[in-house]
């Protein structure tokens, strides 16, 4: 099988050619590419077998590049994403090879490329759903800080200082536990995204930290009021869409 290697890593590459040259009755590498860019133009030039491809990559991500194809050779993605990734790859009829790649986990893949001949294309392949599956394994970046402008300074706040956000109109303000008043730089949906787990979105306009909520009490129409243990003893009204957070949490 003719093969071609795509990979922004260097040292993912050598490895995997370095392992592919244990199998020259099987294998034949007949290219290389460090981008997914690249590796398009390479799989339309030489319309290879198999392609062993990386998912991150610069200019296109191994989906993208897929997306554009014509015609699909057989596919192994060499992915740094664990074990949760690994059963929808193999429901997906595709294979994947975990970084770093292990010769013993190689030969299982090879041994399955063997089952595949002469198919080129890859059965039950799915760019949609392998898609929506990249952006559910991206890592989170949580934020571990938050900086914050205090006249000429700037300020780095402690999450465990951080008592709730609170957006109003354009602006979205952090309030500390001791009653300091700060604007953020980031929107509330950006806050959700990137705040550790012990933040908790309670309304369109809060987000409040668990590790300060002092007791919760039932209010109208399924919401909460949020009283929180700051030096303000700061009392929040959740949201209809986002009581069920709470709840969740506190399993009420």
């Amino acid at each position: 099988m003719q093969a071609i290697l795509i990979d922004d890593e260097p040292l993912a590459l050598r490895r995997l050619t370095s392992l592919l040259s244990h199998y020259p009755a099987d294998v034949q590498v007949v290219g290389q590419a460090a981008n997914g860019a690249e590796g398009l133009t390479l799989v339309r030039a030489l319309r290879p077998d198999v392609v062993f491809l990386d998912i991150e990559m610069p200019l296109l991500n191994g989906f993208e590049l897929l997306s554009q194809l014509e015609e699909l050779p057989s596919v192994v993605f060499t992915t740094a994403y664990d074990h949760y990734a690994v059963q929808a790859f193999e429901e997906c009829s595709i294979d994947y090879l975990l970084k770093p790649i292990e010769p013993a986990r190689l030969a299982k893949t090879i041994a399955r490329l063997r089952q595949l001949r002469p198919a080129r294309s890859t059965a039950g392949l799915n760019l949609d759903d392998l898609g929506q599956l990249l952006q559910q394994l991206k890592p989170r970046e949580t934020l571990r800080s938050l900086s914050v402008k205090s006249g000429e300074k700037i300020l780095l706040l402690s999450m465990n200082d951080i008592s709730y956000f609170e957006s109003q109109e354009r602006y979205v303000f952090v309030r500390t536990v001791e009653g300091q008043q700060y604007l953020s730089s980031y929107t509330i949906a950006a806050l959700e995204e990137k705040l550790p787990e012990q933040f908790v979105r309670i309304s369109r306009s809060c987000i409040v930290n668990t590790h300060h909520i002092s007791n919760l009490q039932r209010y109208f129409g399924g919401k909460f009021l949020v009283t929180l243990t700051d030096r303000a003893a700061s009392c929040l009204e959740t949201g209809l869409a986002y009581g069920g957070n709470l709840k969740r949490l506190i399993e009420l």
